[in-house]
């Protein structure tokens, strides 16, 4: 079949429009008729003729990509011979013409899927798709922009080999596996050798040239660096490792490739790699040796892995020796990942053996300590490798059995202190110069903290003097500026900014008990830096009615959890040093008089910060927290603040309960519900009389919405009032319910509810039935009141409460789906397609 010349002409034109087209309109009509293309069942042929014929290099894409497509469809029926064939024609193909990149890299790719698909295919018991090096060599061999595109083939085969795509999931995982496995036992290593071949020789030459300046040497060591980075982050075994698990990764080389590791010229290779190349291509070879320095540690012997890691450890020295690449950013990522993965696959007591230990661990620290004083040039990403790796050292340290120093006693402090002088010293500098503030990203925060905790617990008498030498000069300076008339704004900022990161890194501090050895004079300076949060909270609390500081409140909060997690509950010793400086400086004697610190605090943020989301969600989070504990909870009950709480939930006392249209507001209702539902249970047993007196507030908006819902005919009817209010008590009901795990209280909001309410909730239904902001959280209500959580659904014999529960529930749905059943009829308030998930999908998955 052939393809005339002017249909030729027309595709390239529209391949044009397609691509170069600032006209939406034109770029839609080529997208359209370019599929027809596609889609048409000559479109192999044509392709094919298309490529052949073509001049424009869009228009080659197009033929490419489509013949991707094509080889790649499950349904598609094309013959052993076809995929030969045009196997064949596209090494041709690019061995004679002269193409653009993006056209090359399709290519490699078409060629890549069709080995792969075809890898188990056989012609005359030959499988002919299995001659990979083979039919590459030619362009190994020959000039070096043929060269490089040989090395992009390479690339691309072991990247689709290594990668589930969508064709492989379309047909068979286990097909997918076995192909890989196929190609890493008869393949992969011989790309290995030859890529590592490759390198060596271009290095030579280009050190023989005094430097690498040619474009065409660079794009093929560029191309080198990623094909062996794509065999040492193969999938060997088939784990599919989550990237997000970076820090962890082990590379399960094969024991085949024993003889690559051995020979350390190729750890070498790439330390010269990266000591040569441009900065453009270097951090590709530190990649590689990140990977190489992850290989499984059974692949080796014990001396072979402590003169691997001599070998290793002895490059990384000569990095920070000559530290002039690092001023890049990602070579000095890629080096603080390196870092890392020398304390995730090594262990310390075998590091403390490498004759340069003493020399590499003060560079480390030395590189660590000036990283931290420039966090605010350094990416975070880099910072959490540095840091992991001193959280792994210091985690060690109990299990060191080497009699040879690790001198983490000495150099661990230095990196604390850096730390958290770096993390006071920038709040000035984000003021001052309107930075973005690091403690805007509370992940990065959170992340960064856990990892201090634990660093910081090496030689912690050390880390105390410091943070308490730098909180109470930051405190008093504070201090000093409210005592005069009209403190200027930003000096206060900078102030609050850096007593907000001293609050959160004495939680942290604390949190760090838990992962290290612990004793009673720990316990006593962990006291002395609890009194002093306290005593600036007290200070803080005062002056809210003048207005507060967010960061510092979630510093407190931050801090609060913490304690929580290690000083109050079943497992604290009760004769805890915290409590003792608790008592001498505080007058707080116990665990109830700090809890009852806690639930003032609370009741502070709930009245002051209503309106602060971040403050709510994690005020209630901590209240939620506090509500679950067994012996905290029987304490907490006892106190004057929470029986206040119990008897005036309401928007007079509590903001955030009054009525209001904020979506995010009305879910904290629910929480805040469950916390107070969970607190009442402990002493309610089957005293109707008290359930009764704290259904109170609820009792009386209940009445009132019944009311407003009875007369919605009337001018007077406030839709939008009703509406919200509908919302709010449904979600304060569904934290109720979901606390009342027992049979009695169970029976107890069962009587309440039902037949004095559910009609009311029932309306709603029928009033706003095409709003999900009403049906999605009564619908959640009454699928709540059916759970049988706890087998609290065991009524009596004799009860029909069973039955009229299930009516109740029953006419709710049926009354919902028959609205909808009419909309759908006579198409009125459907919703538009985007918001199909939050008006129907979001809904009947609760029904």
């Amino acid at each position: 079949m052939d393809i005339p010349a002017e249909e030729i002409q027309q595709l390239e034109i529209l391949c044009k429009h397609l691509y170069e087209s600032s006209d939406p309109v034109q770029r839609a009509e080529a997208e359209k008729t370019l599929v027809n293309f596609q889609n048409s069942p000559d479109s192999l042929v044509r392709c094919q003729m298309l490529l052949e014929r073509a001049h424009s290099s869009y228009s080659q894409l197009l033929a490419t990509t489509t013949l991707t497509k094509l080889i790649s469809r499950p349904a598609q029926v094309i013959t052993l011979q076809q995929r030969i064939q045009i196997r064949n024609y596209i090494l041709s193909y690019m061995a004679r013409a002269k193409l653009d990149t993006y056209v090359v890299q399709a290519l490699t790719t078409l060629f890549a899927r069709v080995t792969k698909l075809g890898w188990f295919d056989s012609d005359k018991d030959e499988f002919i798709f299995r001659n990979v090096i083979t039919d590459v060599s030619n362009f190994l061999q020959g000039a070096v922009e043929h060269c490089t595109i040989g090395v992009q083939i390479l690339g691309a085969l072991t990247s689709e080999m290594n990668q589930v795509s969508e064709s492989d999931a379309n047909r068979s995982l286990t097909k997918h596996r076995k192909i890989a496995s196929s190609f890493r036992d008869q393949q992969l290593f011989e790309i290995f050798r030859l890529c590592c071949t490759m390198l060596k020789t271009t290095l030579e030459s280009g050190m023989k040239s005094m430097g690498f300046e040619d474009p065409l040497q660079l794009a093929l060591v560029n191309h080198l660096l990623r094909l062996g980075h794509n065999c040492l982050t193969f999938d060997f075994i088939g784990t599919s490792t989550d990237e997000s698990s970076d820090d962890l990764c082990t590379v399960q080389i094969p024991t085949n490739w024993r003889p690559a590791f051995l020979d350390f010229s190729t750890l070498q290779l790439f330390f010269d790699l990266y000591h040569t190349l441009p900065s453009t291509l270097s951090p590709m070879a530190l990649s590689c040796l990140v990977q190489i320095a992850s290989v499984r540690r059974s692949l080796f012997s014990n001396a072979e892995r402590a003169k691997f890691l001599t070998h290793l450890v002895n490059g990384v020295k000569y990095i920070l020796q000559n530290p002039h690449g690092l001023s890049d950013a990602n070579n000095y990522h890629e080096f603080c990942r390196l870092l890392a993965r020398l304390k995730s696959n090594y262990q310390l007591g075998e590091l403390v053996l490498v004759d340069s230990y003493p020399e590499a661990i003060q560079l480390i620290a030395k590189f660590t300590i000036d990283s931290l004083r420039q966090m605010l040039q350094v990416a975070p990403n880099s910072i959490h490798y540095l840091l992991s790796l001193w959280q792994r050292m210091v985690a060690s340290v109990p299990y060191v059995k080497a009699t040879e120093p690790h001198m983490l006693e000495t150099y661990t402090p230095e990196v604390t202190r850096a730390y958290i002088t770096s993390r006071i010293d920038s709040v000035a500098v984000c003021i001052r110069e309107a930075n973005e503030d690091p403690l805007d990203d509370t992940a990065m925060v959170t992340q960064q903290l856990e990892q201090l905790s634990v660093i910081g617990r090496c030689e912690y008498q050390k880390t105390c003097g410091l943070i308490v030498q730098l909180f109470d000069q930051a405190a008093q300076t504070y201090q000093d500026l409210l005592q005069r008339r009209s403190p200027t704004p930003v000096d206060l900022a900078i102030q609050e900014g850096q007593l907000a990161w001293l609050a959160y890194i004495i939680g942290s501090a604390i949190g760090g008990r838990v992962s290290f050895n612990s004793n009673e004079d720990y316990d006593s300076m962990d006291g002395e830096l609890v009194c002093r949060v306290l005593q600036l909270m007290q200070l803080t609390d005062s002056r809210l009615s003048q207005g507060g500081c967010e960061r510092l409140e979630l510093a407190f909060l931050s801090f609060f959890e913490q304690f929580r997690k290690i000083y109050v509950g079943d497992q604290v010793q009760k004769a805890s040093k915290v409590y003792r400086r608790l008592s001498e400086v505080l007058g707080l004697t116990d665990e109830t008089m700090v809890l009852s610190v806690f639930i003032r605090k609370i009741i502070t943020n709930l009245k002051y910060w209503s309106r602060c989301e971040q403050i709510l969600s994690k005020t209630l989070s901590l209240l939620n927290d506090l509500s679950v504990g067994y012996n905290s909870v029987r304490k907490l009950v006892k106190l004057e603040e929470v029986q206040f709480m119990l008897n005036n939930h309401t928007g007079e006392h509590f903001p955030f309960l009054g009525l209001n249209q904020n979506v995010n507001d009305l879910r904290f209702r629910t929480v805040f519900y469950t916390a107070l539902g969970r607190l009442l249970m402990v002493d309610l047993g089957e005293d109707e009389d008290k359930f009764h007196s704290f259904m109170v507030p609820l009792t009386t908006s209940m009445e009132a919405v019944g009311q407003v819902l009875a007369n919605t005919e009337t001018p007077l009817f406030r839709a939008e009032e009703a509406k919200w209010s509908v919302v709010g008590l449904a979600r304060d009901l569904r934290g109720i319910i979901f606390a009342f795990n027992t049979r009695s209280a169970y029976i107890m909001f069962f009587d309440w509810v039902y037949p004095a309410y559910t009609p009311i909730l029932q309306r709603a239904i029928e009033l706003w039935y095409h709003d999900p902001h009403v049906t999605t959280p009564v619908l959640k209500l009454m699928a709540e009141l059916a759970q049988n959580r706890g087998q609290r659904l065991q009524f009596d014999v004799c009860s029909p409460n069973g039955v009229l529960l299930f009516r109740e529930a029953s006419k709710m749905i049926c009354s919902y789906g028959r609205y909808w059943e009419y909309c759908r009829i006579f198409s009125t308030c459907l919703p538009q397609p985007l918001l199909l998930f939050a008006f129907r999908l979001n809904t009947q998955s609760v029904t």
